[in-house]
């Protein structure tokens, strides 16, 4: 098999400092299109591609939500389980400021601020999710046990399927 040649981000030089184990993937990247375009271009589900949103809470503190691709975020369901009024999706200069990152290309993996992490808790039960490493178009695949030895994290179960 040949070597990928893949880009490194922050995202990719954080799970080497921690020796978690990844396999790089790249696609071509669409304005707008989402994980459905990602999970197409690497013949996955849909549903093992994870997506990084950055939100805040009525106080403007950021967090990242961690949510299967084919689903979206109760934002009121993880309102009433961190006990705030509301959680918004950050602005897109916000959640860069934040992380590090552009939108489309945002991992939870090295970023600028260390945010409290909030994982759909059926995203373990997956064999392999493919997360965002850093930049458009480039995905990284890692077991569930990596991402809970990678991060501190918290389970939630807020997931809307789309309809």
């Amino acid at each position: 098999m040949a070597k990928i040649d893949y880009p490194m981000t922050q995202a990719v030089r954080w799970l080497k400092s921690k020796k978690i184990a990844f396999e790089p993937h790249l696609y071509q990247y669409e304005d707008h299109g989402g994980t459905r375009v990602a999970a197409e271009n690497l013949h996955v589900p849909e549903h093992a591609v994870i997506k990084t949103l950055v939100m805040e809470d009525e106080q403007r503190k950021p967090l990242i939500v961690l949510m299967h691709g084919d689903c979206e975020v109760s934002t009121k369901q993880l309102a009433r389980l961190l006990n705030v009024k509301r959680i918004t999706p950050c602005d897109p200069a916000i959640a860069n400021k934040h992380t590090g990152y552009i939108v489309g290309g945002i991992s939870p993996f090295g970023t600028k601020a260390t945010l409290p992490v909030y994982v759909e808790a059926t995203i373990f039960e997956l064999d392999t999710l493919y997360i965002n490493g850093g930049k458009r178009g480039f995905l990284v695949a890692i077991t569930p046990d990596d991402l809970r030895a990678a991060l501190p994290v918290q389970e939630v179960s807020v997931a809307i399927e789309e309809s």
